[in-house]
């Protein structure tokens, strides 16, 4: 575990200036220190376990001449320790020990499969599966998490432990044959029922956040105005600027079933040019049983039904000569994604019927006289309960969100196109050249529409020392200014709480099929077939991905578009994009000296060498803003002032695996074979900023609130650019190295 600067250590910042506060004062500073040297003992190595065992039987029985029926069973178990948020390929982590916890995963599957010849001419191919899986998470902690900006992430509970998901499911297939002269048709069809039982109660433990924030300098009370303390000498003193809980039921059952149909026909009109024709049928179906809807949002505890999925496809391949024909091939298709469960789960308990969330602010008059003191959390969520409300006093403190689908909501569309040219250029070498477009539509993104039209208002922008004026950046807010003295703004101007068209409900994320993106990717490869022991293919991509921010992996979060009026603001580069990518591989079995005879031949029989290399450009970087200044209520949505999304570019990658073995021919049917992996093997230092769901993010600005005044002028707020932005202080993960004995028999 580092800090979020990279380094291993808190250390205690002095002032730079009367307009940059340090962490400490002299009267504090044996404090600070303390509390620095306390923080520090969470930095280091903590440990890790990833324990898994599998089992499997297969059982393959002829039950008569032409059928075939085939048998298998699976299980496997999954647990360890501090195994929830570990990530192999780049193991620093930013967040405390006791954020983490053990995750244990049951998984058991039986398949059945049924091969059966029909006819010299008709096949049948029947399949059946049943699985069973059990995850359930437990957390090192429970006490409240707690974030401290630009010192730790987070330690404390985590916001999404503990939590269990147990999920059935049952999926059949048919698919049937036939071969003809010139006709080979596929008929066939999907069935998957899927049974799910999700435990997740999110920030019910509660959360802190200590955020820059102004006191009395004496007391050390919140005020709007006053001295402002520094994250850490907040902490220090137990001073959150924020605090955050979930409330509501914590269980749901998105259950679904998938239904498929599907005809497809090759057809060989000759022996250069054939073309294939099909078509495919897709309906996915969500359980009601548990929803309930809003009488305020009638669209809310509503499941999309799209009855008419259905999706063409063809393509075409023809060659050119008979010595060593020029194949070209090109094909189109149409797909519809299946609608991820996570949304069915957050309609079911996002209803809004009943008090779901408090946010508090410790500056604000009212939000003080009930703001928990530090750790103790506001309301006391029993452990693992099946729901939790805030008492009859915190009422008027708590927010009703909504999470629904749009009432014209429909099943999304992709549309890829390629286009390929294929020869042999040389002996067993073959070139390829491809294009390929892909277009998507209807896409699912979240937007909050309880919001009323923005205003332009522009703040102040200071580098890191708070001393020096940047410039000025405009931002759509959703709140007003206040430029009069009250209880919630002794020293104007103050920036107004946010009020919404529909003041009984928070925010209203509503997903729509509103995104789209596109994808144009030109690759060019050669590779070697085996041959003499040898093989090799290189394959080099130019491509770019653009798109409006999509929302599939983030069901249940904020929505994230920045503006809600205005949410073609969003389309910029993909959170996949990379412009550039070489991948080049090999696999090299050495002829044995001597035939394998005598010495030297013994030692050079049985070797095998393979490996990748990878290199490819930066992938898009999001200048994110932390303190919500645009006001929506949202601090995960809000970006540096006139800049797109994913508008910088992080470092470029680029890895080298390999591996060597030797096979030793012990006995006539025993064999032992010798490994030696490595990955990274040339130790390449891959930088890494912060990944999410939504891409990759580097704080560009943290946005303060308090009065300011550049000349004549006063601001509520004003934004201050960290030294750090675009510098990485994570990597990917540093040369690994492993050995095996691989016994067979």
């Amino acid at each position: 575990m580092r800090f979020v600067n990279g380094g291993s250590t808190v250390v205690p910042q002095p002032s730079a200036g009367p307009a940059t506060p340090g962490d400490y004062e002299a009267s504090d500073q044996p404090l600070v220190f303390a509390t620095a040297a306390q923080l520090s003992q969470q930095s280091g190595q903590y440990p890790s376990k990833l324990l898994g065992n599998t089992g499997f039987a297969k059982l393959d029985l002829n039950v008569t001449p032409r059928n075939l029926l085939s048998l298998r069973v699976n299980t496997s178990r999954y647990s360890g320790q501090n195994n929830v948020f570990i990530d192999p390929s780049s193991p620093v982590t930013t967040y405390g020990i006791s954020d983490n916890g053990i995750e244990h995963v049951e998984t058991e599957t039986a398949n059945a499969s049924l091969s059966s010849t029909l006819s010299w001419k008709l096949v049948s191919h029947l399949r059946a599966q049943f699985s069973r899986d059990l995850q359930w998470s437990e957390s090192n902690s429970n006490a409240p998490l707690s974030r401290i900006p630009g010192i730790i992430d987070g330690f404390g509970q985590s916001t999404i432990l503990p939590r269990e998901t147990r999920e059935h499911r049952l999926h059949v297939a048919e698919t049937i044959s036939r071969e003809g002269a010139h006709h080979s048709w596929k008929f066939g069809g999907d069935l998957l029922l899927t049974q799910i039982r999700n435990y997740f109660p999110g920030t019910f433990g509660g959360e802190f956040i200590f955020d820059p924030i102004k006191v009395d300098p004496f007391t050390f009370q919140p005020l709007l105005g006053g001295l402002q303390l520094t994250p850490l000498r907040a902490y220090a003193h137990e001073v959150p600027h924020y605090y955050l809980q979930r409330f509501g039921t914590a269980l749901s059952h998105p259950n679904s079933n998938e239904y498929t149909a599907f005809a497809q026909d090759t057809i060989r009109l000759t022996d250069h040019f054939g073309i294939s024709l099909g078509v495919r049928y897709d309906l996915q179906t969500f359980a009601t049983k548990y929803l309930k809807s809003n009488p305020l949002w009638p669209d809310s505890g509503r499941v999309p039904l799209d009855l008419n999925n259905f999706a063409p496809r063809a393509g075409i391949s023809y060659a050119l000569g008979n010595d060593h024909p020029l194949v070209l091939r090109a094909g189109y298709g149409m797909f519809y994604p299946r609608i991820p469960q996570i949304y069915n789960s957050t309609i079911e308990t996002d209803n809004g019927l009943a008090p779901n969330s408090i946010f508090l602010n410790r500056t604000n008059f009212y939000d003080q006289q009930v703001f928990p003191q530090y750790p103790y959390t506001l309301v006391q969520c029993t452990q693992l309960a099946a729901s939790c409300a805030p008492p009859a006093n915190l009422m008027q403190f708590a927010k009703s969100d909504i999470s629904a689908f749009a009432h014209n909501f429909r099943t999304p569309e992709i549309h890829p196109i390629s286009v390929t040219a294929e020869r042999e250029v040389a002996h067993r070498v073959i070139a390829e050249v491809s294009y390929s477009f892909v277009h998507g539509q209807d896409l699912i993104r979240a937007r909050d529409v309880n919001l009323t039209p923005p205003a332009s208002v522009d703040y102040p922008i200071f580098d890191s020392s708070g001393l020096n004026v940047l410039g000025y950046g405009a931002v759509d807010t959703f709140s007003t200014w206040q430029f009069s003295s009250s209880l919630t703004c002794p020293f104007p101007p103050c920036i107004n709480p946010l009020a919404r068209p529909l003041p009984q409900l928070g925010s209203i994320d509503v997903f729509e099929s509103a995104a789209s993106s596109v994808y144009h990717g030109a690759t060019l490869s050669l590779r070697r077939q085996m041959t003499h022991g040898l093989y090799f293919r290189l394959g080099y991509t130019f491509a770019h991905a653009i798109d409006d921010g999509q929302d599939a992996l983030v069901a249940g979060r904020p929505a994230t578009v920045q503006n809600a009026y205005s949410p073609k603001s969003e389309r910029g580069s993909s959170v996949t994009d990379q412009r550039y990518r070489f991948v080049f591989s090999w696999i090299y079995e050495p002829r044995a000296l001597n035939n394998g005879q005598g010495w030297m031949g013994k030692i050079s029989k049985g070797w095998k060498s393979s490996g990748v290399f990878t290199a490819g450009s930066g992938r898009p970087i999001n200048a994110r803003v932390i303190g919500d200044a645009n006001q929506d209520s949202n601090g995960g949505n809000d970006r540096l002032p006139a800049v797109r999304r994913n508008s910088f570019i992080g470092p470029d990658y680029s890895t080298t695996d390999m591996r060597l073995s030797r096979r030793i021919y012990m006995r006539n049917s025993w064999k032992l074979e010798f490994t030696a992996e490595s990955f990274n093997m040339l130790n390449r230092v891959n930088r890494r900023f912060t990944l999410t769901d939504d891409g990759a993010m580097s704080n560009a600005a943290q946005f303060n609130y308090g009065t300011k005044h550049i000349g004549i002028r006063y601001f509520p707020a004003y934004y201050q650019v960290p030294t750090n932005f675009m510098r990485a202080t994570n990597a990917y993960a540093p040369r690994q190295v492993q050995l095996a004995l691989r016994l067979g028999f």
